[in-house]
C-alpha cells in the first residue's frame, strides 16, 4: 500500500489511464466474445472472451493495487471467486476450515461439495479459528465475519498457517482493501465480493481473487478458464467506473456506521450492538491492530422480528434489502435467511447519507 496517499487518492489513481495525449481519460468497456487472430498463428493477448478481456485487465490492475497484491483476477460473483479458489486448493484427504459464523453459503458449499469428496470440513467461529486451524491444510477466514462482526486475528492465524505449510485464504469483503490488507498480514490469497462497497451502487454482481504467489494465481486463472465463472465486460467496466469514488463513499459509510453504533448502543430499544469501531466491542483490540477503518456494517439486536420491520417502516431513509455496501442505508433481518441469530438480529449497512440526517432518522424510527 502506498502510504503517501489517502483512500480517495488511491482509488482515483488505481483506475487512472496512461496519460497519452489523445487517449480517453475514462476507459470504455470492451464487450467482445472473440478477437482478430494473426495469420502466423502466434498466440495473441486476447483470442476468446472466456479467457481474457481488456476491461478485465484494467479492473484487475486496479484491484491488485488496492489490495497490495501482485495480481488480481475477476469473477462473475464473490462466490464464484471463493469456490474457484477452494477447488484449486482443496483435495480429498485434506482438512478444510471455514467460518461457522461467516457467510452461510461458504459453509454450504464446503458441506455439499467437499465433504462428500473425502475432505474433512471443520467449521469454526472467529474466536476459535486459530485453535481449529492447528492441523488444517487450507484455512478460509472471513473478518470481520458477516453478519456477527467478530474479528479474526489475521497475523496470529497467518503465522500459525505459515509455520506448518497451510494455505490461508481471507475473505476481505466486509472490510474492503480500504479498511484492511490481509496480504500484508500474511494471508496467501484474498477473495472478495466487489458487489458490495467497492462497486457500491447495488446494480451488479462481481468478485475477485488477489495475491502475490505467481503459481497459486496461475492455477486460479486456469480454473477460471476451464470452468468459465467469468465477469461480463460491461459489469467489469461498471466496477472500474465505481472504484474511483470508492474511497469517498467508504469513508462516509464508516463514519455513518460509527455514529449509528454510538447512538444505538445508548438507545433503550436496542438490546446489543456490534461494531469493531466501538471501544468496548469485544473485537475492538484486534480490529485496531489490523484495520485502518472499521467498515460500514454494524449489527444490532432488537426485541423481535416485528421490531426490525417496524424500524424500517417508521424510517424515511432505511430500506429493507439483503447484501450491503450500497449508497442507501439498509436493514437485513438475518434470521429470515437461516443465520443462527435471534429473530430481532439485524445487519445494518450504512449508506452515504448525511450523518446527522441518518442518525436522527434511525433514532426517531426506533421510537
Amino acid at each position: 500500500m502506498d502510504g503517501r496517499y489517502g483512500d480517495s487518492t488511491r482509488s482515483v489513481k488505481a483506475v487512472g489511464s496512461e496519460p497519452v495525449p489523445g487517449n480517453p481519460v475514462a476507459a470504455a468497456p470492451v464487450p467482445a466474445s472473440t478477437y482478430h487472430l494473426s495469420p502466423d498463428e502466434a498466440e495473441p493477448l486476447d483470442s476468446y472472451g472466456r479467457s481474457s478481456n481488456p476491461t478485465w485487465r484494467r479492473l484487475e490492475s486496479a484491484l491488485a493495487e488496492l489490495e497490495g497484491a501482485a495480481t488480481a483476477l475477476t469473477f462473475g460473483s464473490g462466490m464464484a471467486a471463493i469456490t474457484s479458489v477452494l477447488r484449486v486448493l482443496v483435495e480429498p484427504g485434506m482438512k478444510l476450515v471455514v467460518p461457522a459464523d461467516g457467510y452461510y453459503q461458504v459453509r454450504r458449499y464446503a458441506a455439499e461439495y467437499f465433504a462428500p469428496r473425502g475432505v474433512e470440513v471443520v467449521t469454526a467461529s472467529a474466536a476459535d479459528m486459530c485453535a481449529a486451524s492447528s492441523d488444517a491444510d487450507v484455512v478460509f477466514a472471513e473478518t470481520p465475519v458477516n453478519p456477527g462482526l467478530d474479528v479474526v486475528d489475521l497475523h496470529h492465524l497467518a503465522m500459525q498457517c505459515r509455520g506448518r505449510g497451510a494455505v490461508l485464504v481471507v475473505d476481505n469483503t466486509t472490510a474492503t482493501p480500504l479498511g484492511q490488507q490481509p496480504l500484508s498480514l500474511g494471508a496467501d490469497l484474498v477473495v472478495a465480493s466487489a458487489t458490495k462497497a467497492l462497486s457500491g451502487h447495488s446494480d451488479l454482481i462481481a468478485g475477485y481473487v488477489a495475491g502475490s504467489h505467481a503459481e497459486l494465481m496461475a492455477a486460479v486463472e486456469r480454473e477460471r478458464v476451464l470452468a468459465g465463472p467469468i465477469l461480463g465486460a460491461f459489469e467489469a467496466w461498471l466496477v472500474l467506473r465505481s472504484l474511483g469514488s470508492a474511497g469517498l463513499r467508504f469513508e462516509r459509510q464508516c463514519l455513518n456506521a460509527q455514529a449509528l453504533a454510538v447512538m444505538l448502543r445508548a438507545h433503550p430499544a436496542v438490546r446489543s450492538v456490534r461494531y469493531p469501531g466501538l471501544p468496548d466491542d469485544p473485537s475492538h483490540r484486534v480490529a485496531t491492530s489490523q484495520m485502518k477503518r472499521f467498515g460500514g456494517v454494524l449489527a444490532v439486536e432488537l426485541q423481535d422480528a416485528a421490531a426490525v420491520h417496524e424500524l424500517v417502516a417508521r424510517s424515511e431513509l432505511l430500506i429493507a434489502s439483503t447484501s450491503f455496501g450500497g449508497m442507501h442505508s439498509s436493514v437485513d433481518r438475518r434470521a429470515r435467511w437461516g443465520d443462527p441469530v435471534s429473530d430481532g438480529f439485524a445487519r445494518i449497512s450504512a449508506g452515504i447519507e448525511d450523518t446527522d440526517d441518518l442518525v436522527a432518522d434511525v433514532e426517531q424510527a426506533l421510537g
